[in-house]
């Protein structure tokens, strides 16, 4: 029997803890874990809530916050440490993350009270649930959309952005499927994501005011049901990031990810289940 994988967050925080101050890159994680940095980015920003980037940051500064505390005299060492250019550029972030400077936490000789960012506990994680994906081709569709940023705290908004695409429904002619689909992009550096709810077009049609047109390129595809309600998704996705795409050989693309409402799906009240349209590679051969 081949081994299970190691679900991919627990890879990632594993190194980002043993290689605290070495190269700690999104790309750099990225290929330790085998991963595509889309992938690892999406899959932490969309289970903690914030970015890998901000995470690493954080972590690095409450440990220097903890060497400043026990009396550490040498401010510049440890911004060198830390992954800062400069003395300046180090305090700046250190001011802006823990509300005081370096020096005020030296003579503080305490990290009481300051918002330290602990270590994340990388010893948990859940049984695979999702049933196996079916790889599929989507061939140059495009998208009539109607789309906005979100971020990771505000994704109770969507479904207002739904309601108002739902108004143009009836006016955008020439439907290639009736069937509406959902267009959304990687998370940044501070967990904000585009998120476009969108119909099937022919290329030249007429639009209403007021919405956008988008293309998407032929790619493969592993399409993961959610059959649950639309409200408990995010568990889908978390597992998708975590471990069903490694499962199976794969990591994340360089491409939005769709959603499409399934044949019963009942707008009225969120249960029908959708499919989740990951654009998918083949995984980084790690060294």
């Amino acid at each position: 029997m081949s081994e299970v994988p190691t679900p991919l967050l627990q890879r990632a925080l594993w190194v980002i803890e043993r290689h605290l101050y070495g190269d700690l890159s999104l790309a750099a994680i990225a290929r330790a874990c085998g991963v595509s940095t889309f992938h690892l980015s999406r899959a932490f920003s969309e289970h903690y809530g914030r970015s890998l980037t901000d995470y690493v940051r954080g972590r690095r500064l409450s440990l220097a916050a903890e060497s400043l505390a026990r009396g550490a005299p040498d401010i510049l060492e440890i911004a060198l440490a830390s992954g800062y250019g400069s003395h300046e550029a180090f305090s700046r972030a250190f001011k802006t993350s823990l509300g005081l400077t370096p020096e005020a936490v030296r003579r503080r000789a305490a990290v009481d009270g300051l918002p330290l960012t602990a270590a994340l506990d990388m010893t948990m994680s859940r049984h695979p649930s999702l049933a196996p994906p079916a790889l599929r081709t989507l061939e140059d569709q495009t998208l009539a959309i109607l789309s906005g940023r979100f971020s990771l705290a505000g994704m109770r908004d969507i479904p207002a952005l739904w309601r108002r695409f739902m108004e143009f429904y009836p006016r955008i002619k020439d439907k290639l499927d009736p069937a509406p689909w959902a267009v959304l992009s990687a998370p940044d550096d501070d967990g904000a994501f585009d998120y476009a709810c969108a119909i099937v077009v022919p290329p030249t049609s007429a639009l209403p005011r007021g919405l956008g047109r988008m293309s998407v390129r032929a790619h493969r595809y592993a399409v993961f049901t959610h059959a649950g309600h639309v409200s408990l998704i995010r568990g889908t996705y978390e597992e998708i990031w975590n471990s069903a795409l490694t499962a199976h050989g794969w990591t994340l693309a360089d491409r939005p990810v769709l959603e499409s409402h399934r044949t019963g799906f009942d707008a009225r009240t969120g249960e029908g289940g959708l499919e989740i349209w990951v654009p998918v590679e083949a995984l980084v051969q790690r060294a």
